[in-house]
Parts: structure tokens; sequence; C-alpha cells
């Protein structure tokens, strides 16, 4: 039971206050007249005023609730060095004893483990033990004690960020004279271009308390295809190191240091540079053989990416058109064939033939100039044809033919077709799970729009991936010497572009046929890739083949394995492996053109929890002393068994000033309780008030008349 006094004024409380302060001062003047009966008269006066405050006693019926403590336990990855695991476990059990004797005690424990993540976001504890706060009643907490090595991520700068008024406690795993030596970043590119060279910058860092004199140390450089290199440098004195870009994608650089005797862990003592080989702008020249509705669907597609550098030829007067316009009032461009096909044609990487027919406006020597250009130089040709490559007009009747993947029969396919992607194209990565492709098979159309004209053509070689009108090849891809051609067997892909019946993937369509033609990576028929995150190495194998070669692994031991891998879908082999060593990892398969490899780095999730992982108490100090807590190290010896540590006594404390000190720590009893009932009793209303007030009144007047 709690008992206390309410009060609810009859009139205004700045009128009982002029009231009280007008009977002080009648009083005081009957007294210094020395009138009798004054004392009774203030007596009379004090009960009028009570009267008028109309006082209440109060009783509770209250019960009482219990405190909590929460208890956030670091399980990040820096606690699962060295004896730290066997020493938390410790912690927490001595913890677990202490806590539970205390009566009216309720302990909340928190575990603030790793996320699965590459974000590099560190030991997140407050992240942990804010989500615990959102379920508990900020005026029933009485503590929070953490056990962690120190390193601290998010702690907040000012007490008042976390939402409660009690004590903050850490209890640190580890030893005060750990040792430690890491490799950090100064500068890193991002991207570079394929064939030149970037600087990374690093240097080597020192934790604690070295047990050597300090000296050079030994680095290990690896590059992709290159032999290690081996570096000396000073602790803490930046070293400058080149980092080619041999190809375009992901390359990959990797810097090793020596492990140093007494070193706490030589996880942190390497450090991985990802960065984006890229090519320089792709050149594509596009000539449009006249102007038509599809002209302008490439146009648009190649200008707007920023990789792509375009020049755009479209004939407007061919040669046979004969007018009678004099040549000095047209305002035309003459068709530069001879600086495009045969000066700098080797400036290209695609060529475009939109449309076009053989009708004198090039000679047939620069048609053997592309055909060589192709072959020879590693160049592409891209035929976007219609009804002119079934004519006497067409491409393939002239020296160009030999590249070719496919020769017009005569015939011109005139009716409403849906194009269908092949079973080869369900593999291929030009075609691959495009938007609104049947993904189970060849065997039912997709739901794009409808094209209305094809050339019938008869492939000789390369791939077919799509088909259309009474399914006769529309797409056909084929590799010639160094270079790679296509052909494209309708002009009605702008339609798709219009949205006609819904539209089509044209986009997607035609930019991954662009960048299969300029050889972009990713779109690589056979390739081979190796990613990783943390320990877990995928290696992910595309192929058009109906089976793949077992990969063989090589890990940064040297230690060598195979593995199988297993089809995902068609055209994609995968396998998922946990490895036990960080470092860089090669894998290499046989393909139908030779041996296929990929680089990836396995390691830490997070390099920002391995960048440090000295244990410390400089990071919580300002924190825990601010809220009256302490910082406690478990182990004062660090030969001393994981399992032998020293916790502080634990007390529960009331109006406190002093939360911590030698060997102990406290938490703050808040007294919380709940109110089951309310009884409420008048103590100076109705007939008592006004028996009380005149009997003073009486004795008053009483006084007086003696």
């Amino acid at each position: 039971m709690s008992w206390s006094i309410e009060f609810a004024p009859l009139v205004p409380v700045p009128l009982i206050w002029a009231a009280a302060v007008a009977a002080v001062l009648l009083v005081a003047i009957l007294l210094f007249r020395k009138s009798r009966g004054a004392l009774w008269r203030g007596l009379a006066l004090a009960a009028l005023i009570a009267a008028l405050l109309n006082p209440t006693l109060r009783e509770e019926e209250r019960e009482s609730l219990a405190n909590i403590a929460l208890v956030v336990v670091d399980e990040s990855t820096s606690q699962a060095l060295d004896k730290r695991p066997e020493q938390r476990a410790a912690i927490r059990t001595d913890l677990e004893q202490r806590l539970g004797k205390i009566k009216n005690l309720e302990v909340k424990w928190v575990s603030a483990a790793k996320e699965d993540t590459t974000t590099g976001q560190g030991t997140q504890l407050f992240a942990a033990l804010n989500q615990a706060l959102t379920s508990t009643p900020p005026d029933r907490i009485a503590g929070v004690i953490f056990i962690t090595d120190g390193q601290v991520h998010d702690v907040p700068k000012q007490t008042t960020a976390l939402g409660f008024d009690a004590p903050v406690h850490a209890l640190l795993t580890g030893t005060p004279n750990e040792f430690d030596r890491r490799i950090e970043t100064l500068k890193a590119p991002r991207y570079g271009l394929v064939g030149q060279s970037r600087d990374i910058e690093i240097a080597v860092r020192e934790s604690g308390k070295s047990p050597q004199a300090g000296g050079p140390v030994t680095l290990k450089v690896r590059r992709e295809g290159r032999p290690d290199e081996v570096r000396t440098a000073a602790i803490n004195q930046p070293v400058t190191i080149d980092m080619p870009f041999p190809h375009a994608g992901t390359n990959i650089l990797e810097v090793e240091l020596e492990t140093a005797p007494g070193e706490l862990t030589p996880a942190n003592n390497r450090v991985v540079i990802v960065a984006e080989g890229v090519r320089e702008n792709l050149r594509v020249l596009l000539v449009s053989g006249e102007p038509h509705a599809g002209e302008r669907t490439w146009r648009n597609l190649l200008k707007s990416d920023a990789a792509v550098d375009l020049v755009h030829f479209t004939i407007l007067r061919p040669p046979e058109k004969q007018d009678g316009t004099p040549i000095n009032q047209l305002s035309l461009i003459a068709f530069p064939t001879k600086e495009l096909f045969s000066d700098k044609i080797k400036d290209f990487d695609l060529i475009i033939f939109d449309r076009y027919e053989h009708r004198g406006i090039l000679q047939l020597i620069y048609y053997d100039n592309i055909a060589r250009y192709v072959e020879g130089h590693g160049g592409a040709v891209l035929v976007a044809a219609g009804d002119d490559y079934a004519g006497m007009t067409s491409l393939y009747r002239t020296p160009l033919s030999p590249i070719l993947p496919a020769a017009p029969t005569g015939r011109v396919l005139e009716e409403p077709f849906r194009a269908k992607i092949t079973e080869e194209g369900f593999r291929h990565p030009v075609t691959q799970g495009l938007l609104g492709a049947n993904s189970i098979g060849p065997d039912r159309p997709a739901t794009w729009g409808h094209w209305f004209r094809q050339a019938e053509v008869r492939p000789d070689r390369g791939r077919v991936v799509m088909e259309g009108a009474e399914d006769r090849p529309l797409l056909v891809l084929d590799r010639k010497g160094k270079g790679r051609v296509a052909l494209l067997t309708s002009d009605h892909a702008w339609l798709w572009a219009r949205g006609y019946e819904g539209g089509g993937p044209h986009t997607d369509l035609l930019r991954r046929l662009s960048h299969w033609l300029m050889k972009e990576p990713d779109l690589e028929e056979e390739r081979l890739i190796a990613s990783a995150r943390g320990l877990k190495l995928t290696i992910e194998r595309r192929t058009l083949e109906d089976k793949v070669a077992p990969v063989t692994l090589s890990a940064p031991g040297g230690e060598r394995t195979e593995v199988t891998l297993e089809r995902e879908r068609p055209g994609v082999w995968k396998s998922t492996l946990d490895v036990k060593l960080p470092g860089l990892y090669k894998a290499e398969s046989e393909g139908p053109s030779g041996t296929l490899t990929a680089v990836a780095h396995a390691g830490v999730e997070d390099p920002r929890e391995m960048s440090e992982v000295v244990a410390t108490d400089h990071k919580l100090k300002p924190l825990i002393e601010g809220t009256g807590g302490g910082i406690y190290w478990t182990r004062t010896d660090s030969t001393t068994a994981g399992s032998d540590v020293t916790v502080p006594r634990v007390a529960m404390m009331s109006g406190a000033r002093v939360l911590a000190g030698s060997g102990w720590m406290g938490l703050r009893d808040r007294e919380a309780y709940v109110t089951k009932g309310v009884k409420l009793t008048p103590m100076f209303t109705g007939f008592l008030a006004l028996a009380a007030l005149l009997a003073l009144m009486a004795m008053a007047w009483w006084r007086e008349g003696r």
C-alpha cells in the first residue's frame, strides 16, 4: 500500500494564495496587538483555507516490477580470434550466476552477431541494443553490460542518444598487451583502361606493442597472369604499387604481408584491390542504305550508349539516281568510302550495314577490305537486312560473302510471324533470358509483337539463335577468324520499338547483339566466372555445350582440387563451396577453344571488422563514463586459461551516484511498479470541515470574551 495527499481546490489557486497572505497578515497584527484569541483565529483561518484546498487521501495498491538488465554479447568476426570464444563463454557463465542471485532482476541476453553483408559496417553493438530496447520499458532498465573486445564501430557520441538513464558497463575480452599488423589501403582505383596501369597506395600499420624492434617488412604482390613480386616496406610509410588492367571486366591485385611473431592474427595481413577494366569508347560505323523506319531505332540505341562513339551515314542519293540536278547545287555530303573502308577501317570496332544494297557506291575492293578487317584484325560486321538481302544487289553477292554465315535463297517471306528463340538461343548470352521469352524451351513461342517481312536464308555455318516465319533463321551469329559476324534477316525490329502489339525487348536484344560483336566479356558464350562472399566461393560456367568439364581450383597455399559443376539452367552450370583459407583462388577448365580461367578473392566479408582487432577500452570509455558505468578487463594475464576469468561483483543500488568501482559494478534499482487499484478519501469536506471550522471560531470568541 502507498498513501499520499492530493488537492483539488474549490476556487482558483491564486485566490487561495491571496487569502493565505491576508490571513497571515491579520494573525500577525493580532499577535502584535496581543489580542486574546489571535491563535484560535489563525487556526480558524487555516481550517478555512484547508477546506478551500479540498485535500484527499489517496491510497494505492501497487505491484512491484522487476528491474531489467540487458547483456549484449559481441559475436563479430574479431571475437573469434585467439582464445576469445572460450573467454566470452566463461564470462557469460559467470555473469549468469551473479545476475541470477539478484532478486527482482530480469536479464535479457542480446546477441550482436555478424550480419550476412558485404557493406563493411563493422561491429554494430548499439544497433543490436536499440533493437532490444524497442520491447523494453526505459523506466525499468537497471543497466546494460557489453561483453566485447572493445572494437565497436557504432558508439553514440552523446549519452542522450541511448534513450535511457542507467549505467553502461563493458567486460572486455582479450588482453591489454596484444599486438597486430595490418595493411591499410590509402588509394585504390575503381576502374582503369584496358592495356594501361594505375597506381595503388598502401601502408603497413601496427597496433599494440611490437615484441621486435621496428624494421622493414616484406610484402608479396600477386597480379593476374604474372609471377609474384616481393617488395619491402617500412611501418606507417606509404608504398606505391603498379596495377595493370590486362582485360575488360574484373581485375584483381592482392598484396600479402608476412606474419610477425606474436601477431594476434594473419587474417588482416592481406588486401585485395578489385577494379573494373574498361575499354576506350567503342567506335561503331552505321551505314543505312536508305531512309526507313528502322534507321532511327538503330541510331537511338547506339547514341544512347555512353560507351559507343557512333559514325552514321545514310545513302540518300544512289549513283543510279539521275534527275539532272547540278552537282554544285546539291547539299549532300559525299560518302567518304576511301577514308572509311581503307584508311581508317581499323579504327572501328563494329560496322553495321542497315538495309544496305550493293549499288556501286562501294567498290568491290572495299568489301574485300571489310572481310580482311574481320578475319585478320578482329573486327565485327552486322548485317541488318530485309528484302534487300534476297535480291541481285545483296551484300552476299560481293566479296563480303566469305564471312557471311548464311546465303539468301532469293525468297522474301511477307507474312505475320512472331520471333522465337531456338534451343541453342536459350544458351547463348545474346538471347538468353530476354524478357517475354518462354523460359521452358523453344517449343512455345514468345509473347512478342508480330513482324511482317523476312528474307529466307540458308545457313552455311554459325549458330541460329532466333527463328521467324516458317521457322526460318532470323538471327545467325558466327565467329570468323579473329572477328565476329551477325546476320539479322528482318528489318522490322522497329515494330518492337514502337510498341506494336505490345512490342518486344528490342533494346536488350540489339544492345546485347552489338556488344557481343564488340567482344564484351560478359557476353562470351564460353566463360568461366569465379566469385566469393566471405569464405564461400561460387564457380559458374557458361557454355553452349551439353556438358562441361570439371573445374580445377587452386588455393592460395598451392593445393589443387577438382570441382564438379551442376546444371542450373540452359547454358549455365554452377557450384558453390566453402573454402578454408582466405586469399586468391584460381579456377581452370577446358573449353571448346582452349583453357578457361577465372580468379576470385575469398576472405573476410567485412574489411572494417578485421581492420582493427586488438582489444581496446578507448572507443567505449567516453560513453560509459558518461553513464556512470565502468570498463573491466576480464583477463589480467595472457597465460591465463580461457575458462578462468575475472568478472567484477554486481550490486543493485538505489539512489547512488557512483555505480562502478574497482572489482564491482552497479545496477540502478528503478523501483518501478504498476498500480492495481486506487482509493480516494476526502479529508476536509462536508460536515467534518464545517464542524471543525465552527469549533475553532467558537474557541476564538470564547477566548476573546474572557
